[in-house]
């Protein structure tokens, strides 16, 4: 097996989005993507993105990603945001999920960021497990909140 790990491109946002129909599942929320792959393409690589990512090939295949886009902290300063970070089940436990999350960190590193931060589920055991490996620091007591555009808008309830 031979991993290729490159920059996304845009001709990568169809196997992009099919791995992040997978990770809905996983995370038992399949009915919360919403995006389209045009709006997903367009925010990665139209006139003003917002996100960058990282592929993980095999044999012209993308087999994972991590996506990311820098955020600001009042306290800390500039830091990477790692929203997405999958590898298909099929080449999980191979190695690949590792080479994603170093070059990341090694982005991370490039960029002179302040740190990086991301979010887990606290029962997806088999990724907190992975992120100890690198002496993450799981924190505990915030709760996550959001609107949706229908309630910035006023028009319904719905929840990001």
């Amino acid at each position: 097996m031979s991993i290729l790990i490159r920059e996304s491109q845009e001709k990568d946002c169809p196997a992009m989005m099919e791995l992040i129909h997978e990770l809905a599942l996983y995370e038992k929320l399949p009915e919360e993507v919403t995006v389209t792959l045009e709006e997903f393409a367009d925010a990665g690589f139209g006139e003003k993105p917002v996100w960058k990512a990282f592929v993980a090939e095999n044999q012209d295949q993308i087999i994972g990603f991590a996506l990311y886009y820098i955020r600001y902290s009042t306290w800390k300063g500039r830091r990477l945001y790692l929203e997405d970070f999958i590898v298909t089940e099929a080449y999980r436990g191979k190695g690949v999920g590792k080479l994603l999350f170093e070059r990341v960190i090694k982005e991370a590193k490039d960029k002179n960021f302040t740190g990086m931060v991301w979010q887990v589920l606290d029962w997806n055991e088999p990724a907190i497990r992975f992120y100890k490996k690198y002496n993450a620091y799981i924190e505990s007591g915030w709760l996550n909140a959001s609107f949706s555009a229908g309630q910035i808008n006023g028009t319904n309830s719905e929840t990001l």
